[in-house]
């Protein structure tokens, strides 16, 4: 089985850093940042260090594990994490320079339903799961603490 991390990458203001997606031929999309994990990496969360460094050159502080989502032949693995730098510009990853690979743009978007309505965050689970938390945010906790307290939220059933 693939396994896959990714991480919803917190700002300093609170706001959520994503990677818009533009392949020829098919809807815009946006997803977090992250990839696959590799023999060499010592750990899931080792492996989340590395992407984040590849795409985003970025240094992160990894909160905890928020969701996991699994299919047939992979599984992944959505880490909640306090990113600390980060730039764009200084990427090396190698599927920047993979020809067919499209655009990869970083934005950041507030961490409101405004702002992942704004967008169409793939997989929809985690989407899901980052408008529960907002949800419950809005009873008074801030989004950042919902998404860390140990209370979890828990995914709105898959569409079939």
């Amino acid at each position: 089985m693939i396994e896959r991390v990714r991480a919803v990458l917190i700002t300093a203001d609170d706001t959520m850093l994503v990677i818009r997606r533009t392949k020829p031929g098919m809807p815009v999309y946006w997803v977090l940042p992250g990839g696959g994990v590799e023999e060499s990496d010592a750990s899931r969360e080792a492996a989340l260090h590395r992407e984040i460094h590849e795409e985003i050159a970025g240094k992160a502080d990894i909160v905890r594990l928020l969701h996991t989502t699994e299919s047939d032949d992979e599984r992944q693995l959505f880490y909640l994490a306090r990113i600390t730098t980060w730039s764009f510009e200084d990427r090396t990853g190698p599927e920047f320079s993979a020809e067919g690979r499209g655009e990869y743009v970083l934005e950041e978007i507030p961490l409101t339903a405004k702002g992942l309505d704004g967008i169409d965050l793939k997989p929809e689970e985690i989407a899901h799961v980052l408008r529960g938390a907002i949800g419950a945010a809005a009873l008074g906790a801030g989004v950042v603490g919902q998404l860390i307290a140990d209370v979890g939220v828990p995914p709105e059933p898959r569409p079939k």
